[in-house]
C-alpha cells in the first residue's frame, strides 16, 4: 500500500522557538526568585539576631621619646609681648603710619600729633638761650677788664700813687662782676634745660614702637584726640595701635590642682589648634605658674611652642596633651605610636588582655599589650591598628563570628 507523503507531511505539529525557549526557562526563574527571597529572609533573621554594641575607634596618641598622655587640658595662644601704642601727652593726631598686619621694627615711627603749639615754645626757647649766652659773653669781658683794673690799682696803691678807697672800689666791681657771671651761667644752663624739655615734647608728639612686631589692630584716625589717661564722656581715644610680639607666642592653659602634680618644666606636650584638629604641634611646658586660682581651683601652666609656624596666632584655642616621661616597655612600642581606646573596651581572661574588633558587622577577639590607663582611656601598645572599631561597652552573648550591630 502507498502512503502520500505530502499527506503524512501535513499531520506534524509545528513547535515555534520562542515557545521552546519560554517552557524550558520558566522553572530556572522560579528558582532564582526562591534564592533571592531565602537570602533577603536569612538577611532579615541576622539583623534581628544582631547584638547591638557601643563601639568606639583606636586612636593614634602619637610616639616619640615621650610615653603616653598623662594629662589633657585646654587653653589659648598668648603672645606675652603685646602693648596698645599711646601718646605720652594728650593732642590731635595728625597722620597714622601704619594699618593691621604690618610689621614694624623697634623704634619704627606709628603715628605724629599736631605740633602747631609745641612748635612755636621749641623756638622761644632756642631764642631764650641764645639771648642769655650773649649776657653771659658780655659779663665775661667786663670781668676781665675789671681784674685788670684791679691790678693796676694795687701796684698803685703800692707806690702810694691812689688812696685805699679806690683799691676797695675795684675790688668790690670785679666782685660783683664775678657774682652776676655766675648768675648767668646759671641762666644759661636753665634755658639748656628748658630748650631740652620743648625738644622732648615735641619728640613725645612722635609715637614709635616699643618693640618689633606685626599690628594687629588700628585704633585712631587723623583727625582724632589721643591720650595717655581715660578722658571720660567724650571720644578721646587711649590708644592708637596695637602691636604683637610674635616671636614671644606661648599656650597658657589652667590644670585643676588636683593633677597639678602630673606637669613639670621642661615636660614634653603636644598641641592640637581648634583650627586645625590634624596638626599636631611638638611643645613644651615653660614654667608652672607658682599660684593658684581660689575660685576656680586650678593652677595657671606655660607651655611653648618647639617651632613656631605663622599659622599659629595668638587667641586662637588649643587642646594640649601632657606627656608621660618614660620610655617604652619594648622596642616595638618605641617604633609605632601608641593607641588609644576606652578603657571599658579591653577586657581580661586571666593575664591575658583582649578586645572585640569590629569587622563587616562580625566580633573577632583579638590579644592585646596594654600600657597605662588614665582619664577613662588606654593605650594599647600592640595586637591593633590605627582606625581599627572596637567594642566599647560589655555586652552578653560576645563570641568569635557573632553578628553585631552599632548603636544609635
Amino acid at each position: 500500500m502507498s502512503f502520500d507523503q505530502n499527506a503524512l507531511d501535513s499531520l506534524k505539529i509545528e513547535r515555534t522557538p520562542t515557545a521552546a525557549n519560554e517552557g524550558s526557562s520558566s522553572p530556572y526563574k522560579w528558582l532564582i526568585g526562591a534564592v533571592l527571597a531565602a537570602i533577603a529572609a536569612a538577611y532579615a533573621v541576622f539583623r534581628d539576631n544582631a547584638i547591638e554594641v557601643e563601639t568606639a575607634t583606636a586612636v593614634a596618641t602619637g610616639g616619640g621619646g615621650a610615653g603616653p598622655a598623662v594629662l589633657n587640658a585646654s587653653g589659648y595662644v598668648i603672645a606675652r609681648r603685646h602693648a596698645t601704642v599711646s601718646a605720652k601727652t594728650t593732642g590731635r593726631i595728625e597722620e597714622v603710619l601704619v594699618e593691621e598686619g604690618m610689621t614694624v621694627e623697634e623704634g619704627q615711627i606709628l603715628a605724629r600729633l599736631d605740633d602747631t603749639t609745641a612748635r612755636p615754645q621749641l623756638v622761644l626757647a632756642e631764642r631764650q638761650l641764645d639771648a642769655t649766652r650773649k649776657d653771659l659773653q658780655e659779663v665775661e669781658v667786663r670781668v676781665a677788664e675789671a681784674a685788670r683794673n684791679l691790678a693796676r690799682t694795687e701796684k698803685l696803691r703800692a707806690d702810694n700813687l691812689v688812696s685805699e678807697s679806690q683799691l676797695d672800689a675795684a675790688q668790690s666791681e670785679l666782685a660783683a662782676l664775678q657774682a652776676r657771671l655766675e648768675a648767668l651761667q646759671s641762666n644759661v644752663q636753665v634755658a639748656a634745660s628748658s630748650l631740652r624739655v620743648r625738644r622732648q615734647e615735641i619728640d613725645d608728639l612722635i609715637v614709635r614702637a616699643p618693640f618689633a612686631g606685626v599690628i594687629v589692630s588700628k585704633d585712631a584716625q587723623p583727625g582724632e584726640m589721643v591720650s595717655p589717661i581715660s578722658a571720660g564722656g567724650g571720644y578721646t581715644r587711649t590708644g592708637i595701635a596695637t602691636i604683637v610680639d610674635m616671636e614671644s607666642r606661648e599656650i597658657e592653659v589652667d590644670v585643676n590642682e588636683s593633677f597639678i602634680n602630673r606637669v613639670k618644666a621642661g615636660q614634653k606636650t603636644q598641641a592640637v589648634l581648634d583650627a586645625y584638629p590634624d596638626w599636631t604641634i611638638p611643645s613644651h611646658v615653660i614654667n608652672i605658674v607658682p599660684t593658684a586660682d581660689r575660685q576656680k581651683a586650678t593652677v595657671r601652666v606655660r607651655i611653648g611652642f618647639d617651632v613656631l609656624e605663622p599659622r599659629i596666632l595668638p587667641d586662637m584655642g588649643v587642646k594640649v596633651s601632657f606627656l608621660d616621661d618614660v620610655e617604652r616597655q619594648s622596642a616595638d612600642a618605641s617604633s609605632r605610636p601608641a593607641l588609644r581606646v576606652p578603657a571599658s573596651s579591653v577586657f581580661k581572661d586571666g593575664e591575658t588582655s583582649y578586645v572585640w574588633r569590629v569587622s563587616d558587622a562580625r566580633v573577632e577577639r583579638i590579644a592585646v599589650s596594654v600600657g597605662a590607663a588614665r582619664d577613662g582611656q588606654i593605650d594599647v601598645l600592640s595586637g591593633i591598628n590605627a582606625g581599627e572599631v572596637v567594642v566599647a561597652e560589655p555586652v552578653e552573648g560576645l563570641a568569635d563570628g557573632a553578628p553585631v550591630k552599632s548603636r544609635q
